[in-house]
């Protein structure tokens, strides 16, 4: 009798273990990240980065991991050298080294070090006294090109002249500038560009491949060896740069040069156009450039296209040019005869083929989120997320035409999430502005039950060019909402990518109307289509451009909202004209600068309706943050408190327009949480 009652508690107890759980924001900050996919030329081994959350010395510790590729059923393994840091990592063209970055010497600068395929040991390959930024691999192991912060000079060392220059600048805090950026992201300019160098990796010699270019290879803020290719034979790299001059904050036109690998014969390859040229590549034989052009000088937002250039008779086509997305990333096949290409599409972010003969565009893959790919002899090896899954590793199934469908999960990093209970999503549509369609998700609670109404989180993109869509995300995540018992709702409104390129210009000088009226038409269509939506328990929350539209409906659609979060918002458009770092942006959105065209800039300006503003609002702003600067947040929240609107201030010293840190990401979210929770309770 007691062998059979403890046989039913332990039962009893099982069942409790594997019952799932809902998931929340301390689960989201405790996941590991992949990416930084990079397959063995050989096709046998899937080489990644992981990175894990370090709450105690809040930060993030990445690591390399391997996946045998012909063992499917063989774990992915940590290599030994992630001990020491390592980041970035590649294979060499045949397959017999991994070159990465590591800080792990005794300067402790990052450089570029090897190391044999199985990760046990490492070799330091460059001693520059600066930061190796990045790297690309010589073919045939001929050497490197790396990228360093120098201060332009076209004559001398630019090295030692940096190294020199810096130590100087260090005897005092003040810095003088005779021209834009002064800062940039979340950076005061400090004089240095990202320059190029190639390395001889016999005897640590460097030949500077830019000197003197007033310009940044790789760009900044976000730029990385994406923006430099070594041609196959390895005889000359090609890059993209912006030539800064005096015009830098108004300028969009970055060209693709190319430059003898001795650093002879720099020539600028699409000058002719003003606009923006981007990521080029090589095709196997080395005779075809391709790259990435937008048509629009100015636009940052303007449709990323496909140019190749045939580099002995300097012929330069569009490739399919009536295909109506932006490319994301691209990389050529391994007969050189198309193109793989990734781009945002009604609501995902999928893998296409684009052949270069005809301009014929084929989609391989299916809904969610491509984040990175490499095609093999018998398939691809990807990267996938989705709104209901980190990114993970998998191998296509042969003979599929879409290489997610029944794709084998390769990796088990995040194993625990089977535990975890999701709320289920689906897409919709509805007619927007001007009778167009609009699409959006919804999102059940992870606790779900029929006949039972929920609160809701009303999300707003950011960008405004941008999606909320499959998609996941470690910032604005929608399933932690669910798993606070939150429905949700996101409207990919006018200006959203994904949807051809005249539904994102609608929103040019239009961020007011034209994106309010879908939101309010989706929300209306989303509350008489689904009815567990709460309509009288519901928060708007947006960042960006979502935190300017929070500030725009505060005074111009109040009425469903309990509450409201505005994260980094745009609050006085005006002001944000002049003190804004990347005015190509500004100007463009707002139909030109702010003192020449105030009334303009005043048009769709939250300042001006400040009186009207009711709802307690939670305002999140980060002092580092140069784009949207910290005083729009202040001023956001002082005309709250003016009007004695219930209302928080959210102030990071030490984060940009993102929240980076660990333990700001737990304080950010157990804010917003509580702030929404004791919002929309019962009544």
């Amino acid at each position: 009798m007691e062998r059979i009652a403890l046989l039913v508690l332990t039962a009893c107890l099982s069942a409790v273990s594997n019952a799932q759980t809902d998931f929340t924001y301390t689960d989201l900050l405790a996941l590991d990240r992949i990416s930084g996919l990079s397959v063995s030329p050989d096709a046998t081994k899937a080489l990644f980065s992981v990175r894990s959350t370090d709450m105690v010395n809040n930060k993030g510790a990445s690591a390399l991991w391997v996946k045998d590729l012909s063992k499917a059923s063989k774990p992915e393994q940590k290599l030994p050298i992630s001990d020491g840091g390592a980041f970035g990592a590649q294979w060499d063209t045949d397959g017999r080294y991994i070159y990465f970055l590591s800080a792990r010497g005794a300067d402790k600068t990052m450089q570029v070090w090897r190391s044999d395929t199985r990760g046990e040991g490492s070799e330091q390959l460059t001693r520059s006294p600066l930061d190796v930024g990045s790297f690309r691999v010589v073919p045939g192991g001929k050497g490197l090109v790396i990228s360093l912060a120098v201060i332009p000079n076209g004559e001398g060392d630019e090295i030692l002249g940096t190294v020199r220059s810096l130590a100087e600048q260090g005897k005092g805090s003040g810095a003088v500038y005779d021209r834009l950026f002064v800062r940039h992201w979340d950076t005061w300019a400090d004089g240095t560009r990202n320059h190029l160098f190639h390395v001889n990796v016999n005897d640590g010699s460097m030949k500077a491949l830019t000197p003197g270019f007033d310009g940044d290879v790789p760009s900044k803020p976000f730029g990385d060896e994406a923006d430099y290719v070594v041609s196959p034979d390895g005889s000359t790299v090609y890059f993209s740069a912006r030539e800064a001059g005096t015009t830098e904050p108004w300028s969009t036109n970055f060209d693709v040069y190319g430059v003898a690998i001795d650093g002879t014969g720099l020539t600028n390859l699409t000058g002719t156009n003003q606009a923006w040229d981007a990521s080029p590549l090589l095709s196997p034989d080395g005779r075809t450039l391709a790259y990435k052009a937008m048509d629009r000088p100015g636009f940052e937002a303007d449709r990323f296209q496909i140019r190749l250039h045939d580099l002995k008779s300097g012929q330069v086509r569009r490739l399919a040019s009536s295909w109506d997305r932006s490319v994301a990333s691209m990389q050529w096949a391994a007969d050189g005869k198309s193109l793989l290409v990734t781009a945002d599409d009604m609501g995902s972010h999928r893998l296409f083929r684009v052949e270069v003969k005809t301009g014929s565009v084929t989609a391989l893959s299916k809904g969610g989120h491509i984040d990175a790919f490499a095609a093999t002899p018998s398939g691809f090896i990807f990267l996938k997320s989705a709104m209901n899954s980190p990114s993970q590793l998998y191998s296509s199934r042969s003979g599929s035409a879409m290489i997610d469908d029944g794709a084998t999960v390769l990796t088990a990093i995040n194993s625990s999430l089977k535990e975890k209970r999701f709320g289920a999503y689906e897409q919709f549509s509805f007619p927007g502005w001007n009778d167009e369609q609009v699409h959006g998700y919804v999102l059940k609670p992870s606790t779900y039950v029929e006949g039972q109404k929920y609160p809701v989180a009303f999300l707003i993109h950011g960008g405004p060019q941008g999606s909320f869509g499959d998609m996941w995300s470690f910032r604005w995540n929608a399933q932690t909402y669910a798993g606070a018992g939150f429905a949700v709702v996101m409207i990919d409104f006018h200006g959203s990518t994904g949807y051809g390129q005249a539904f994102c210009d609608a929103i040019s000088e239009h961020w007011g109307d034209r994106p309010l009226e879908d939101l309010q038409k989706g929300w209306a269509h989303a509350l008489e289509h689904y009815p567990f939506l709460d309509g009288d328990r519901a928060a708007a929350l947006g960042a960006s451009y979502g935190g300017y539209m929070v500030n725009w409906i505060a005074g111009r659609w109040k009425e469903p909202w309990r509450c409201l979060v505005s994260h980094c918002g745009v609050f006085d458009t005006r002001s944000m004209g002049y003190s804004t770092e990347e005015l190509w942006f500004s100007e463009w959105e707002n139909g030109g600068s702010a003192f020449a065209h105030p009334d303009r800039h005043d048009l769709f300006n939250p300042a001006l309706y400040t009186k009207d503003w009711s709802v307690p609002m939670l305002v999140i702003h980060g002092e580092r943050d140069y784009r949207i600067p910290v005083t729009q947040g202040i001023s956001a929240f002082t005309a709250l408190q003016e009007r004695q609107v219930p209302s928080r201030f959210l102030m990071f010293p030490d984060e940009n327009h993102w929240v980076l840190k660990p333990r700001n990401s737990l304080l950010w979210h157990s804010t917003v949480f509580d702030w929404l929770t004791t919002h929309t309770k019962q009544r």
